[in-house]
C-alpha cells in the first residue's frame, strides 16, 4: 500500500478525524487493498496524503491495533495482521451510514426501511 492509496476523508463527516482515518484504513484492508502481511506506509507519509497530522494517524493506528487489525513492530513499521470479518466491515459503514442519516435527519427506522425496499428491489 502507498501513501497515496486510495484513503478519503469526507470533510463533512462529524466524527472526528481519528475515527475517519481508522475507518478509511479497515475498509482499504477489507477490500484487499492490503492483505496480512503487508507494511504500511509510515504515519507521516499517510497524514500528508490525508492531510492530517501525524498524530491524528497514529491514534488511528493504535485504535486498529487494538482491534487486532494491526501489528507494530520495532524498526519494522506497522503491518496488516488480518483482515477485518465482514460483519466488522459492515457494523462500522452502517455506523457511517446511521451518523450521516441523523444528519438528514433521517431515523434509523427510516434507514431499516430504505434498506428493506432496496433489499425487495434487488431479489
Amino acid at each position: 500500500m502507498n501513501s497515496t492509496m486510495l484513503l478519503t476523508l469526507d470533510l463533512n463527516d462529524p466524527r472526528p478525524l481519528h475515527e475517519q482515518v481508522a475507518a478509511a484504513i479497515r475498509r482499504a484492508i477489507g477490500a484487499g487493498d492490503v492483505a496480512p502481511g503487508d507494511r504500511l506506509p509510515p504515519a507521516r507519509d499517510l497524514a500528508r496524503a490525508l492531510g492530517v497530522n501525524a498524530n491524528t494517524v497514529l491514534r488511528s493506528l493504535r485504535d486498529l491495533r487494538d482491534e487486532g487489525l494491526l501489528e507494530f513492530r520495532r524498526g519494522r513499521g506497522v503491518s496488516v495482521l488480518r483482515r477485518p470479518d465482514g460483519r466488522e466491515v459492515l457494523r462500522a459503514r452502517a455506523r457511517e451510514l446511521l451518523d450521516e442519516a441523523a444528519e438528514y435527519g433521517v431515523s434509523a427506522d427510516e434507514v431499516v426501511a430504505l434498506i428493506k425496499d432496496i433489499s425487495e428491489e434487488m431479489a
